[in-house]
């Protein structure tokens, strides 16, 4: 299959879900569901983008072993959240900032629809990629992957048990990899890009696998990431979240002795 046909494809399937979605955020009033939906959605994409690919068998499985369960990882632990805890601030922000305009919010969970279609480039690039054997990328893109899962699901575990404590409320986390970095579930989801260029190496699409980790990384730093969980967090806890900007690195996980400033 041809990448524009797999890319539209892709598109338009997660376009009429998003449509759904959307629905169903305007009816449990909780904008959030937008995240538990474009986990669920990528993962399918690397399933699809695996089974239409025309790459290596192990090419092929690796991509939709590895979309799979990173992206129903992701799916499972967003929809606890969701189920579990009000709308998250960064939406309810949003939500104030746009009037709870249904058109507004209709056109943000189509955006999603285009993110899908684009983070699902390195999936296709991995898994038409002919010349992947048991070689040193491989093992490199095997370790890359459950490095990151297994960070992202440290940094999001001891997120939740710190939550979890009333006591804790108004402050800010900096147990485990949280006094390393103000981000370290972002952090590990964009070293889990890799994996994929790492398995696109010798693919003439090679260059679409750059895709998951340049371009998620400027999403993170520069747009939806970090910039809306910090000014949520100041807005919720204020000078204990500044002394914590000036005192933890970023993104990088970096020993709190060596981080200065937060700058990194």
């Amino acid at each position: 299959m041809s990448l524009l046909t797999t890319v539209a494809i892709i598109f338009g399937f997660s376009a009429a879900a998003m449509a759904l979605v959307w629905m169903l955020a305007l009816k449990i009033r909780n904008i959030g569901i937008v995240d538990v939906a474009w986990a669920g959605l990528m993962a399918i994409a690397g399933g699809f983008c695996a089974d239409v690919a025309e790459g290596s068998t192990l090419a092929r499985f690796s991509v939709g072993l590895f979309a799979g369960l990173w992206g129903l990882r992701l799916f499972l632990s967003l929809l606890i959240r969701v189920r579990h805890e009000p709308e998250d601030g960064r939406y309810q922000a949003l939500r104030a900032a746009w009037n709870g305009s249904p058109v507004k919010l209709f056109v943000f969970f189509q955006g999603q629809a285009v993110i899908v279609a684009l983070f699902s480039l390195p999936f296709i690039a991995a898994a038409n990629n002919t010349n992947v054997t048991l070689d040193f990328w491989f093992f490199a893109a095997v370790a890359v992957f459950v490095l990151s899962v297994a960070g992202e699901w440290l940094a999001d575990r001891q997120l939740a048990t710190f939550r979890g404590n009333a006591a804790n409320r108004g402050k800010t986390c900096r147990n485990g990899l949280w006094a390393w970095s103000r981000h370290p579930n972002y952090f590990f989801e964009w070293l889990h890009w890799f994996a994929y260029l790492f398995l696109a190496i010798g693919s003439p699409q090679f260059w679409l696998s750059l895709i998951g980790p340049v371009v998620m990384l400027a999403f993170l730093y520069r747009v939806s990431g970090i910039p809306w969980t910090e000014a949520q967090a100041l807005r919720s806890r204020g000078d204990d979240y500044r002394r914590y900007q000036n005192e933890v690195s970023a993104f990088f996980p970096l020993p709190p002795s060596i981080s200065k400033n937060g700058a990194l």
